[in-house]
């Protein structure tokens, strides 16, 4: 039981990335500097973190182009996949109190993007797709004894997923003898939510998809950079236009016992400042949202992220990249994450990132990013 339900937790987000996408940004060079990116995200990846960054390129840059970037995430810190196989097997008091109030979450994304710079405005064309998996036990505590209140039980699961195809615009300009750059990204969403409610016994993310809609809506996001020399600070806005999102909503019956299931998503914007020294062969930047995202109503997933990171290049072949991220708005542990790019020639680049929380939440990404 307790490997089926690891298995299945990733297999189904394998399963299901083509209609799935986030706020997430994924880029294997960015995930392995801490996720950082406001000020330090090249031409091509610019659109996931800062448009502005749009107009930042090497004058040999003519285009570009992201072929693709994917990413994986799993937590399972609170071992609510093992707790649950724990009261499946002996029902007691200790078993259901332990397994109340725990979350495991899987995120899944990929992204392509096409970069065109030139000195009158800057484009990118870019898409993104990811998916934000929560499951959360339901402990019942009416029943007269454990084997009654294990019976039931429910795990409750809810999946957003958002799709985005946009196009980012920048320019860069030297005001007041300063050097700025500014830029926007106007871009199409479709949005999907599933949600599922089961018994302990039957707890399976494979039933995710049975209760699903969609819907699709404009959104935009917008950015800020000023530079001077190595030095840089930027801003983001990402998703200024704010959206609730309604998964589908019912009644089950668990055990004899009727459950509803429904949730709320919002879509909300994310601002986040950067600043950091980004020269030639060294860099070494710092993120900081400004506001704390809340995104599911019924589960405690605020997040406000802190993150640093720092790349070594090696004579253009080989970049050493290693970073830290903390969500500042919960009580929780911080995020080492580790990575290195490869540019043999200077033909292609492959980067690669890994992320480590603890043995219950980790990740990966890779990317493949071709430039002429």
């Amino acid at each position: 039981m307790k490997t089926q339900l690891k298995t299945l937790s990733v297999l189904t987000i394998l399963a299901s990335m083509s209609s799935e996408a986030s706020t997430l940004a994924i880029d294997a060079r960015g995930d392995a500097m801490g996720g950082t990116g406001v000020v330090s995200a090249s031409y091509l990846t610019a659109p996931f973190y800062n448009p502005a960054l749009v107009a930042i390129y090497r004058r040999n840059d003519d285009a570009g182009m992201l072929i693709p970037s994917l990413g994986l995430n799993y937590n399972d810190e609170d071992k609510m996949l093992d707790k649950v196989d724990n009261v499946i097997s002996n029902p007691s008091s200790t078993a259901l109190n332990e397994l109340n109030g725990t979350q495991a979450k899987v995120d899944f994304g990929g992204a392509l993007a096409f970069g065109l710079p030139n000195r009158y405005i800057a484009a990118n064309v870019f898409g993104k797709a990811y998916v934000e998996n929560v499951a959360t036990p339901e402990i019942d505590k009416t029943g007269s004894n454990d084997a009654e209140r294990a019976a039931r039980s429910a795990v409750k699961t809810a999946s957003v997923a958002v799709t985005e195809i946009g196009i980012s615009f920048a320019k860069y300009q030297t005001l007041f003898g300063q050097h700025f750059s500014f830029g926007v990204s106007p871009k199409i969403q479709r949005t999907y939510t599933y949600t599922s409610l089961s018994s302990l016994n039957d707890f399976s993310l494979n039933n995710i998809r049975e209760n699903s809609q969609g819907d699709t809506a404009f959104n935009i996001d917008a950015g800020a950079l000023w530079f001077h020399g190595p030095f840089r600070a930027g801003f983001s806005a990402k998703n200024i236009l704010s959206r609730n999102i309604q998964t589908a909503r019912g009644t089950k019956n668990i055990g004899g016992k009727d459950i509803q299931y429904g949730y709320e998503y919002q879509l909300s914007p994310l601002y986040t400042a950067g600043v950091g020294f980004i020269a030639d062969y060294f860099q070494f930047s710092v993120d900081y949202d400004l506001n704390t995202e809340k995104k599911f109503s019924s589960f405690d997933d605020d997040t406000r992220m802190l993150r640093a990171g720092v790349e070594v290049d090696l004579a253009r072949q080989v970049q050493l990249r290693g970073g830290y991220m903390k969500n500042m708005a919960r009580d929780s542990e911080g995020t080492l994450t580790a990575g290195i790019g490869l540019r043999p020639l200077n033909i292609i680049e492959m980067d690669i990132a890994a992320s480590y929380t603890s043995p219950q939440a980790m990740g990966a990404s890779i990317n493949f990013i071709a430039t002429y």
